[in-house]
């Protein structure tokens, strides 16, 4: 996959509504605000199938393409959402878990209302059965039985997306965009694409199993937030790698012992080496250490357990900046998740 898309990023959201936690929840508002920007400074709104197909296959830049997803299938896609989307003739994406719409759970989009969103211009896309923590094994679990598992909840949830609306993308956005390089295998051997909950445009470094989108809700999206993010571009990285095993691909599951990743960045220069910028969960801004091209993060502590990130961004010119995340999930020190 070629460094094609300059400016190609996704955006998710959840609810669109006043009256949800607000912590997953955009208002209606500012939802309107964001379309309005899209359209006021030209972006491309592009169906997910298309931009992952150019994504792949596309030599030349592509800019400013921008693909709009929502996760859960909640009511407030449709009702809020949806008509401003129609009314701009623009596609969008929606992921569901099947099984809150099978069950008719209050707060979700009917199959009905998915049904009319996709003969306008919705992709209906997996997003699980029952919305699990899929890299989290069961007690005595063995590792073919947590496959075969987490094969039959993706596999039954693509089912009925098909059989309900006719579509089937095999294109799946992580239950709290957590996955690790097992459900990455898994999903390349099912031939699914995998969507996170890390932030930053898609770039050539991205796996087809681990690729970025920008979450809004609760404290981000506001207006000049989403101008910085919706205009960014992707860090011109030429490795990833961690520091105690740089020849092995990064897992982001972090065993239990792990709770202070050394992360090191190889880019396309120096002097974009010592412009960029790291930030983590519960540690702010981050010292880093270059070395020719290369940078290495020092985390001045341990990373929260659960679910965090480190993010990494260096100016790129007219008031863009490059963006790279790298997501981590670990337990805490007992082998135990915190509570959501």
């Amino acid at each position: 996959m070629g460094n094609s898309l300059q400016a190609a990023v996704v955006l998710q959201y959840h609810h669109v509504s006043d009256e949800t936690p607000a912590s997953t929840s955009t208002s209606p508002t500012l939802f309107r605000e964001h379309m309005a920007y899209l359209a006021q400074e030209g972006y491309e709104v592009v169906a997910l199938p298309e931009l992952l197909a150019s994504y792949v296959s596309t030599e030349g830049q592509r800019l400013k393409q921008v693909a709009i997803t929502f996760d859960d299938g909640y009511e407030s896609v449709y009702t809020k959402a949806y008509p401003e989307l129609r009314k701009r003739g623009w596609p969008f994406t929606v992921f569901v878990n099947t099984k809150p719409l099978d069950e008719h759970w209050k707060g979700f989009a009917s199959w009905k209302q998915l049904r009319e969103m996709a003969a306008n211009g919705a992709t209906i896309a997996n997003h699980t059965t029952s919305h699990d923590h899929l890299i989290r094994r069961l007690d005595g679990e063995t590792e073919h039985k947590w496959r075969q598992r987490v094969k039959e909840d993706l596999v039954l949830a693509e089912k009925r997306i098909k059989q309900e609306t006719g579509q089937s993308h095999r294109i799946l956005a992580y239950p709290f965009g957590e996955y690790d390089l097992s459900l990455m295998k898994l999903l390349e051997s099912l031939g699914f694409v995998g969507f996170g909950q890390h932030s930053g445009p898609l770039g050539s470094i991205h796996s087809p199993q681990a690729l970025p989108r920008f979450p809004f809700g609760g404290h981000y999206g506001g207006i000049s937030d989403f101008a910085q993010k919706v205009s960014s571009l992707p860090m011109p990285v030429e490795s990833v790698s961690l520091k105690a095993a740089p020849d092995t691909d990064i897992d982001p599951l972090l065993p239990i012992t792990d709770s202070r990743p050394s992360l090191v960045l190889t880019v396309e220069s120096e002097a974009l080496a010592k412009g960029i910028n790291c930030f983590a969960s519960g540690q702010g801004r981050v010292q880093t250490q270059v070395d020719n091209h290369q940078v290495d993060v020092v985390l001045t502590g341990a990373l929260p357990a659960g679910r965090s990130r480190i993010n990494c961004t260096a100016a790129a010119g007219k008031g863009r900046f490059y963006w790279f995340s790298q997501p981590f999930f670990r337990p805490n020190e007992q082998g135990e998740w915190p509570p959501e």
